[in-house]
């Protein structure tokens, strides 16, 4: 079994109670099964949910290259060294990170607005990147786009291979093909550009 889910922003990603805190029980309602990979709890969007050892370990992988779409509502307008550097990799330390896709999209269509919002600031401006990566550490978009100057102020997962969020509301769920991921409709709802 294979569950797309939009998960909320603070929802944290596991089944296990959280005193004062949504899970993903509170939303997903189908025993033995696990993410396959995670979400932080202030990231929203796409998150895969399994009960196949071996297909969540083939999502969560980055040994399998699958490629993840992330819309970044970032402070300020990235430059194109910016774009360039997000694209050739960059530098965090403690690893430097693999070509990603990067470009500046309009705010994606359909988009639900954020509970609670984001900080709004009247004179500095907001710009929507369209990061594809095909790995996945610990708040990497996040710490790339902070890296090169744009820190993020919101963060959703549009897609993960070809399974997309299109049709589902914040803390909605719905099985798909677990041959999806990797051929079939993609079903993410396009950003306009």
């Amino acid at each position: 079994m294979l569950i797309a889910f939009n998960k909320p922003f603070g929802v944290i990603c596991k089944f296990r109670p959280e005193p004062g805190r949504k899970t993903l029980a509170d939303y997903v309602d189908v025993r033995g099964v696990y993410p396959a990979g995670r979400l932080d709890t202030d990231s929203e969007g796409l998150l895969l949910l399994t009960d196949d050892g071996a297909l969540q370990t083939r999502i969560a992988s980055p040994r399998h290259k699958l490629a993840k779409v992330y819309w970044a509502q970032v402070e300020n307008v990235p430059s194109e060294d910016a774009l360039e550097a997000l694209c050739h990799g960059v530098d965090l330390g403690d690893f430097v990170t693999q070509p990603a896709g990067a470009r500046l999209i309009d705010e994606p269509a359909k988009l639900w607005p954020r509970d609670p919002p984001i900080r709004y600031r009247a004179k500095i401006p907001t710009a929507w990147l369209e990061l594809t990566l095909r790995e996945g550490k610990n708040r990497q978009v996040r710490r790339m786009t902070a890296c090169v100057g744009f820190p993020t102020l919101r963060l959703v997962r549009a897609s993960i291979g070809r399974v997309g969020l299109a049709g589902l509301a914040p803390g909605e769920w719905r099985e798909v093909d677990p041959a999806a991921p990797w051929g079939g409709p993609r079903g993410a709802s396009s950003p306009s550009t």
